[in-house]
């Protein structure tokens, strides 16, 4: 049995996504989408094509280039058979710059147009929440709710958050809140905002000079590690403002010497999971106020977060929320997984006519494993409650566990 078969309920076929008999070994003929995703675009857009010439009616593509995902390359992509693009390095900057602005989050994801912030954070020992239920928390912000707990792990399993059960240090919960309770959430969080002036970025991809770009764009200053001359020469000419090193990230001389630190975050997103867990503890016992460290391989979670490095994410969730995107499709317009907790975070849209179009919330025959987080209509986001109806064109986040997705759709199609 394959690697891939042994761990997932999965097919897996040995060879290149190039080869025509390799995918009529995959049956491609058979499938209804088609995702291409690994780190060769050449690679990708061939793949769609020989799985558009078998039959394949829509299909996914990860492109990294700029050049191949502009305007101008519109009519290769249509030849080549692309449908939907995504860039997972995009996705994972914007994440991590989300991150960055909220000191001590371990994920941050706006939705619904930035009305709604999704919030993952630990509770710490000291946090104003632990020892309190979640009705007590209702009760204390009640009428007007900001923020809602929606999902909660505890000891490796994650629950739909339910109103009886007390909060405890190293609790990982999921919130969303709207614009005017974010402070108030921060403070109850146990969490901080601050000014973010100094940070070190190692490694010099894709990743990094996205991320660069916007934190120039808040004033930041700057430095990237990259260890091949060439990339670090372009970085130099393409981020004026930055200082660009060329070395080993894992050089502690190096690192030293530019003083990490002193450094208000820390960001190791090089493909090299070793080497960004190692340097990312080097900064932080060197005195750097905050580590983050991009992991590929899963199975490496646990001992990031025991090691003291404050943040591990990873691209492959920025990918499976992407493709989730069209696997879902219909009234769901995003989907947001997590590295640690089977839960999801949908957004919505109630549809005229359906089931959800009038209803109260709290009347809706929905499973257990879901609980309506906000709704956002006409441009004002509010925390839903039992008593909040629902109409038509409304933007809905919800919580749910994967089982229950098909039962959310009826409602809201």
């Amino acid at each position: 049995m394959a690697e891939g078969e042994a761990r997932l309920d999965v097919q897996t076929v040995l060879g290149s996504g190039t080869s025509p008999s390799v995918l009529e070994r995959a049956r491609v003929d058979k499938a209804e989408l088609f995702v291409a995703v690994t780190n060769d675009d050449e690679v990708n857009l061939i793949a769609t094509l020989v799985a558009k010439q078998a039959g394949v009616e829509t299909a996914v593509v990860r492109l990294q280039s700029d050049d191949l995902r502009g305007t101008q390359s519109s009519r290769l992509r249509k030849t080549m058979g692309v449908d939907h693009v995504i860039d997972p390095d995009v996705e994972t900057a914007q994440e991590i710059f989300e991150l960055i602005r909220f000191p001590g989050a371990s994920e941050i994801f706006p939705m619904a147009g930035g009305d709604v912030m999704l919030i993952g954070a630990r509770l710490a020992s000291d946090a104003p929440m632990v020892g309190q239920t979640l009705n007590e928390l209702a009760r204390a912000y009640e009428p007007h709710w900001d923020f809602l707990i929606g999902s909660i792990t505890r000891s490796g399993q994650t629950i739909i958050a339910r109103q009886d059960l007390r909060l405890e240090a190293d609790d990982h919960l999921r919130i969303v809140s709207n614009a005017r309770g974010r402070r108030q959430l921060l403070q109850l969080l146990g969490l901080g905002r601050q000014a973010i002036r100094r940070v070190t970025l190692l490694g010099g991809g894709h990743t990094a000079r996205t991320l660069a770009q916007r934190l120039q764009e808040i004033g930041a200053f700057v430095t990237i590690v990259e260890h091949k001359p060439e990339r670090a020469r372009e970085l130099a000419e393409r981020l004026e403002h930055c200082v660009v090193l060329e070395g080993e990230i894992t050089d502690a001389d190096l690192l030293t010497e530019e003083d990490i630190g002193r450094q208000d975050v820390v960001v190791a997103l090089t493909g090299d999971d070793d080497a960004n867990i190692l340097a990312c503890l080097f900064a932080k016992s060197s005195g750097a106020s905050e580590t983050i460290a991009v992991v590929h391989r899963l199975a490496l979670l646990p001992l990031v977060h025991e090691a003291g490095i404050d943040v591990a994410l990873s691209p492959r969730t920025a990918t499976a929320n992407a493709v989730l995107r069209f696997v879902r499709g219909g009234e769901i317009s995003s989907v947001t997984t997590f590295l640690e907790g089977e839960a999801e975070i949908l957004e919505l849209t109630v549809k005229e006519s359906s089931l959800a179009d009038g209803s109260v919330v709290a009347e809706l025959p929905l499973p257990r494993d879901v609980l309506i987080g906000a709704v956002v209509r006409d441009g004002n986001a509010e925390i839903a409650r039992g008593r909040t109806r629902l109409r038509d064109m409304d933007r809905v986040i919800a919580f749910t566990m994967p089982s229950a997705t098909p039962a959310v759709r009826r409602i809201f199609a």
